[in-house]
């Protein structure tokens, strides 16, 4: 695919389809598109979610160059989304507390 396709055209992240490539800065495609995440009442991109081979990772929004109809076009390369933290979405923070509280409570109880 070339930068002149005809049948390439800017879309709003409501309408990315879930599997469109995403491709990083130095033209290596380091994943997929998972999903948009946005702030609910401003409806601004927060960022994505890219399904890569070592899971998934959150990009920010300022890293998100362009969207379109058949790719995600991102201002970092390859190297810099290898180093993003793993995406856990809500599961992730609620987890870390549910193991916070089983930690004190084997504490107090001493088990």
């Amino acid at each position: 695919m070339t930068d002149e396709d005809p049948d390439e055209h800017a879309v709003g992240y409501q309408v990315v389809t879930r599997g469109t490539p995403v491709i990083a800065a130095d033209g290596v495609q380091v994943g997929t598109f998972a999903k948009a995440l946005d702030h609910g009442r401003e409806h601004l991109l927060d960022g994505i979610v890219v399904r890569t081979d070592s899971g998934k990772r959150f990009v920010d929004a300022p890293e998100v160059a362009r969207m379109t109809n058949k790719r995600v076009l991102l201002t970092i390369d390859a190297a810099e989304v290898a180093e993003l933290p793993e995406h856990r979405g809500i599961l992730g923070p609620m987890q870390e507390r549910a193991q916070q509280r089983a930690r004190r409570v084997r504490r107090r109880f001493g088990r």
